[in-house]
């Protein structure tokens, strides 16, 4: 059967199994549209192997036509990069060759790593002040090596850890003005790594704790409340790559870079699951919410990246796997636990991936791309509280641009025509108050996030769009500006002739009146001077 079948060139396992969807069912419809014929060649090559195997074949052609499609309120989302006016432009990005994002977002801030002299430094802009900024513009310079890692508080938003090639971490408190000189003097200084930090990550549900990991192999836990490290963790023989938490922070997922995979206790710093990646090169680990599920991104044995799926109780193999494309750049997963969405960008790419997660099969649902031309050298999440309600933003990038020195926002939007608040895109999310204190984590309590909701902030659109109020209505020489807008149908083209040809007039009689009056102004000037 499987020689008759490749005969006539028809591969029904993978029917449909592209690349992307919508190959996908241009595929199926263009087998729909020849089929036919190819069921009537192969019936007639079948006669003879008896009615059986035809109704087999019928059967499995059949079950070929089923289509993967799935519905989805996140099927339209798409990537809108902001205007020039959002930008934030002149700033001098690393250089750093470091597989880190370089940046930092918050509603109220924005911290990108620059290239400096004598030491690292990163720069801290308010949020709503974009457009270029000034080269003496003040930074954060008080680290003596490169800084390799920046992480805003999720708790308190003037607060903001960095790790640096000197081996230490350090937390700053930025004023709420923003910077008006250079700050050079830490609210605290951490020093425990033996070489260079290169990781930071907040716990995400207790204020007073922090994670650094660094080049000598060991993570470290610190108690902010006291500024003391309170463990360390040493289950890694090589450096480790990224951390990411679960939802409560009662698990600890790690990459390294001996290719293993690792789920551990923070608190006791014993490795409760463990993954032998042979066949890949584990890069980046990221929690899926409360899906007990585990992302990974990595390189194959073939040097295609791919992304893999795991279960978290149990590490043996994982649960799919996808091959994304064959280029070296890091893949950076982003997960959004609000929506189940996944995003993926590439460093050195110019596009952003995204999918929707679900419990069952097909597991990982490919939605859309977002594609630009600027590679990006790293990318900065908004917090879900800075999102845009009222424009259906459900998540919002910062990517750097180091060819043109430049921080452009990408939102993705969900696109709906409605004026409430969207309730079931914006579901309760976590706030900015800690569920618990140092003390508590560490005596073994884990609480979840305390959830907000974003209704405050939604801010209905208004219906008038872009009519003013007459007291704002901009007017030269009774020429309305705010109507003069481009005409959408014949009518409204010829109503604008009219218009336009009746204020043409009334400027032609107010030019003739000037000249009237301008030649008995100079009459009147000629008679006083022969007086």
């Amino acid at each position: 059967m499987e020689q008759v079948y490749a005969k006539f060139g028809v591969d029904f396992d993978h029917l449909g199994q592209t690349a992307g969807p919508e190959q996908q069912h241009e595929d199926q419809r263009e087998m729909k549209k020849d089929f036919p014929l190819l069921v009537q060649q192969q019936k007639i090559i079948l006669g003879s192997l008896g009615g059986q195997k035809e109704q087999i074949f019928m059967t499995k052609v059949k079950m070929s036509w089923h289509s993967t499609y799935r519905s989805s309120k996140f099927r339209h989302v798409y990537g809108k990069a902001g205007s020039r006016e959002q930008c934030y432009e002149g700033i001098p990005i690393t250089h750093s060759v470091h597989d880190n994002h370089f940046c930092a977002v918050n509603p109220k801030f924005l911290a990108v790593v620059t290239e400096s002299a004598g030491g690292g430094a990163f720069l801290v802009i308010p949020l709503h002040k974009p457009g270029r900024i000034d080269p003496h513009y003040p930074k954060v310079c008080g680290h003596q090596g490169s800084v390799m890692d920046i992480k805003w508080s999720p708790f308190m938003d003037n607060i903001i850890a960095s790790s640096s090639e000197d081996c230490t971490v350090r937390i700053w408190q930025i004023p709420d003005s923003g910077l008006r000189r250079n700050m050079t003097e830490a609210l605290m200084i951490l020093i425990g790594h033996s070489r260079r930090a290169g990781l930071i990550e907040w716990h995400p549900t207790c204020s007073g704790i922090l994670f650094s990991a660094g080049y000598d192999c060991k993570i470290l836990i610190w108690n902010l409340e006291e500024g003391v490290a309170v463990k360390m963790i040493d289950s890694h023989p090589d450096v480790v790559l990224c951390m990411s938490f679960n939802t409560d922070g009662s698990l600890l997922a790690t990459s390294c870079k001996d290719k293993k995979l690792r789920i551990i206790d923070p608190r006791s710093g014993k490795v409760l699951q463990e993954a032998d990646c042979k066949s890949t090169r584990v890069n980046r680990v990221v929690f899926l919410g409360n899906l007990k599920r585990v992302l990974t991104t990595g390189v194959s044995r073939w040097n295609t990246r791919q992304i893999a799926l795991w279960d978290q109780e149990d590490l043996s193999a994982p649960i799919t796997e996808e091959e994304i494309d064959g280029l070296s750049g890091v893949l950076f997963p982003f997960y959004d636990a609000d929506t189940h969405m996944l995003y993926l960008a590439g460093k050195g790419d110019g596009n952003i991936r995204y999918y929707e997660v679900s419990p069952e099969k097909p597991f990982l649902q490919f939605l859309m791309e977002f594609r630009s031309l600027a590679p990006q050298k790293g990318l900065g999440v908004m917090p879900k509280r800075g999102m845009d309600v009222s424009e259906c933003e459900i998540f919002r990038f910062y990517k750097l641009v180091t060819l043109k020195s430049l921080v452009e926002p990408i939102s993705m939007i969900v696109p709906r025509r409605s004026e409430t608040y969207q309730e079931d895109i914006f579901p309760m999310t976590a706030g900015t108050e800690s569920s618990l204190s140092a003390a508590e984590w560490l005596s073994g309590i884990d609480r979840g996030p305390l959830l907000i909701s974003l209704k405050e902030a939604y801010k209905r659109p208004n219906p008038a769009g872009l009519k003013a109020s007459k007291r704002d209505r901009r007017t030269v020489k009774g020429i309305d500006l705010l109507e003069n807008i481009s005409p959408n149908t014949d009518k409204e083209l010829l109503k604008m002739v009219y218009r336009q040809q009746d204020e043409i007039r009334k400027l032609k009689d107010e030019l003739r009146e000037k000249d009237e009056r301008i030649r008995h102004l100079e009459l009147e000037l000629k008679n006083l001077r022969n007086t």
